[in-house]
């Protein structure tokens, strides 16, 4: 959970930062004080959607009894832009001797490894011995150099 709270401390100071880049100078009337609120607010909304975000896939992950802890077991491929939006394929192999399901957490990520966003996705009934893909789609348009990672995934 550690590392959550300082993604998400870094995603909450990147968009205040970015925020305050893009409103300095917007108009005469404009004061510091003003121009910091108006940052605050942007990067409370960045902050919330990502808090969202992880809640909703936290959700998933606590509705699944007796999964198998399989992080090892699931390959991404390259990040690409679809609609504005993050996508990576996810593959699952099922190592064990039955046909499973699999969820997985991606977190997409900056250049830095800060956490933009994170979405579940499932990869549904893979016969044993064999693979299953399923696509990951960031729940927002994101910038920048995006990456993936697998934060976790299990086996059910």
């Amino acid at each position: 959970m550690n590392g959550y709270r300082r993604a998400l401390a870094a995603t909450v100071a990147a968009a205040a930062l970015t925020g305050l880049a893009g409103l300095t100078g917007c108009s005469d009337d404009d004061t510091p004080a003003s121009v910091a609120s108006r940052a605050a607010s942007l990067a409370s909304q960045g902050a919330d959607a990502f808090a969202s975000a992880t809640a909703q896939v936290g959700e998933k992950f606590d509705d699944i009894k007796g999964g198998v802890d399989v992080k090892g077991d699931v390959r991404l491929g390259q990040v690409t832009a679809s609609g504005g939006r993050s996508e990576v394929w996810v593959t699952a192999t099922n190592t064990g001797g039955s046909q499973r399901s699999f969820l997985v957490q991606v977190n997409f990520t900056d250049a830095g490894g800060n956490v933009l966003d994170a979405v579940a996705v499932t990869v549904s009934d893979v016969a044993a011995g064999g693979s299953g893909k399923a696509t990951a789609r960031s729940n927002r348009e994101l910038s920048g150099a995006v990456k993936a990672e697998v934060d976790r995934a299990v086996r059910y």
